[in-house]
């Protein structure tokens, strides 16, 4: 009977670890999903990010039509206005604009966005990809 009773509790010692074992790998996937789920939630457009006033939308899209200097002076007039982290994101756009035309301004503006941001910043994945280009 003793020996009956012990292959029991080994059969569910063993039953027990192997429950734990998926649970374990379970929760392993999730977080690895969740992790590439977040990384796949890369910005493509300035225009979620928070920092802009709504009645500034309107301006900034006149000033983009324009092109880089429409951009540079929508800049000067609302700078104070707008906070990062989509200040950041439409400094990064008038740097890709002016690049043609003036790429010490670029590489200028591009150093004091970099400066600011940290790598916890939503516009950071962007900055890594212009980096290259304007450093």
């Amino acid at each position: 009977m003793t020996k009956l009773i012990a292959i029991f509790i080994i059969i569910v010692a063993l039953f027990g670890a192997w429950r734990l074992f998926l649970y374990w790998d379970q929760v392993k996937n999730d977080e690895e999903t969740a992790r590439k789920q977040a990384a796949a939630t890369v910005i493509t457009s300035g225009e979620q990010l928070p920092g802009l006033p709504q009645q500034l939308e309107p301006t900034l899209q006149a000033a983009q039509t324009k092109g880089a200097s429409g951009l540079r002076n929508w800049l000067k007039t609302y700078n104070a206005n707008v906070k990062d982290p989509r200040k950041a994101w439409i400094e990064l756009d008038y740097c890709v604009s002016v690049a043609r035309e003036d790429p010490a301004e670029a590489r200028r503006v591009f150093a004091l966005v970099k400066g600011r941001l940290s790598p916890s910043s939503p516009v950071w994945p962007r900055v890594k990809q212009l980096e290259k280009t304007y450093e």
